[in-house]
């Protein structure tokens, strides 16, 4: 009974006058709408790689004044071309690219078809 007693005692000492535990009052929940400037901004970037040992080379470049975006591509394809992609967007015209290559493809020679040679053995 005293056991009892105490642990009573304890849990009565551990709450404020107004019935919230020691350790805090829960938060106070957030009402109301959050609102984030959603508007388009200016940005501008570019990038690029040349790897003469494994032959990648491709590049980028995009610039926008927060309403149009314009930029372009360029690739060098397997084939020994090299393909530049120039383009520009914007929520009237949508997405209007201009493709061009350069170079003309080179291909290997194509296999010679398959010809079984003469039997290992005779008949």
């Amino acid at each position: 009974m005293k056991v009892l007693l105490l642990l009573a005692a304890a849990a009565v000492a551990s709450v404020h006058g107004d019935g919230i535990p020691v350790y805090g009052k829960p938060p106070v929940p957030h009402h109301g709408p959050v609102h984030y400037d959603e508007s388009p901004k200016p940005f501008a970037y570019q990038y690029g790689v040349s790897d003469s040992y494994t032959g990648t080379n491709f590049a980028a470049n995009e610039n926008s004044d927060g309403k149009t975006v314009i930029g372009s591509y360029t690739v060098h394809l397997p084939d020994g071309r090299v393909q530049t992609v120039s383009y520009t967007a914007d929520h009237y015209n949508g997405y209007i690219a201009d493709v061009k290559y350069e170079g003309v493809p080179q291909y290997p020679p194509a296999p010679k078809p398959y010809a079984p040679g003469p039997p290992k053995y005779g008949r």
